[in-house]
């Protein structure tokens, strides 16, 4: 059976999703600037053991745009992802998150706790790794430059749009260590998702309503519950956007199983090592 589309009202916002399988539940959160489409290489062979579940996050592609920067805060990004597993029957799920996705995944389990399975982040720091060291690190701060231009008005919508958003399909193609990762007509479907109406401003709101600059800059530590699900971290090695520095010591934050492994790749991990991903996930997720 291939892939359906569906979709799910997560309260007020509808969400589309698709969908592979049956069995116990998984949702697989994509990040920035993708779409459920990241997930293709994952969908079909995750789907031959569980119920997989790939949305397009509130504000991407075909899912509901609410206009406005507050309705991408991250309480608002979390409980849509309660509203799909309520949505869809379930009690639990297994999360798998990767960039944005990741950082709603550890928002999850930090917050709504009782709705995990298991918990899989890829390229995303755990938040109180990522206020302890993202500010003491040269290299990071050299990253984030893109954090910083998100937050002006309309400038970085008429950027990223210009000349058929040549700049994000050059930074997917550029940041990958493996030059297969993304295909032209890969780039196709991208731009696709990218030119829906309300679109790139909905997809940038997320940097506006829950990074602010002043994040490099204050001394504050936070002070978060530790994650109690059993939690894998994947994290390319060459990744363009994070060091290695905002990944470690994340154990710390976890009172439960943990593990971490890095991949010789990119920020851009289940595009560029779809095989070795998926080895990894399934074998973390079938633990159970």
């Amino acid at each position: 059976m291939m892939w359906e589309d569906v979709f799910v009202d997560v309260g007020g916002v509808r969400l589309h999703c698709v969908v592979q399988g049956e069995g116990r539940l998984v949702i697989l959160l994509h990040g920035f600037p993708e779409f459920w489409y990241c997930w293709r290489r994952q969908i079909p062979f995750l789907a031959r053991h569980f119920k997989v579940v790939a949305p397009d996050m509130r504000g991407y592609n075909l899912s509901d745009k609410p206009s406005g920067v507050e309705n991408y805060r991250i309480n608002l990004l979390v409980e849509d992802i309660v509203g799909l597993i309520e949505g869809f029957g379930e009690e639990r799920a297994f999360i798998v998150g990767h960039d944005w996705g990741g950082v709603v995944a550890w928002a999850l389990a930090i917050t709504r706790p009782e709705f995990l399975e298991r918990l899989v982040v890829m390229s995303a720091p755990h938040p109180s790794v990522w206020q302890e060291k993202a500010k003491a690190s040269v290299r990071q701060l050299q990253r984030s430059w893109y954090i910083f231009f998100f937050q002006l008005a309309e400038v970085p919508e008429r950027f990223l749009s210009r000349n058929n958003y040549m700049f994000l399909k050059g930074t997917l193609r550029s940041t990958a260590a493996n030059a297969n990762a993304f295909s032209e007509e890969d780039l196709d479907e991208y731009v696709k998702a990218w030119s829906q109406p309300g679109a790139i401003t909905a997809m940038i709101n997320y940097y506006r309503a829950n990074i602010k600059p002043e994040v490099f800059m204050e001394d504050v530590k936070l002070n978060l519950p530790k994650v109690k699900t059993p939690t894998l971290v994947m994290w390319g090695e060459e990744d363009f956007a994070l060091t290695r520095e905002v990944s470690e010591g994340t154990e710390e934050y976890v009172d439960a199983p943990y593990t971490i492994r890095y991949f010789p790749c990119g920020h851009w991990l289940q595009n560029e090592m779809p095989e070795t991903v998926n080895k990894h996930l399934l074998e973390f997720l079938a633990r159970s």
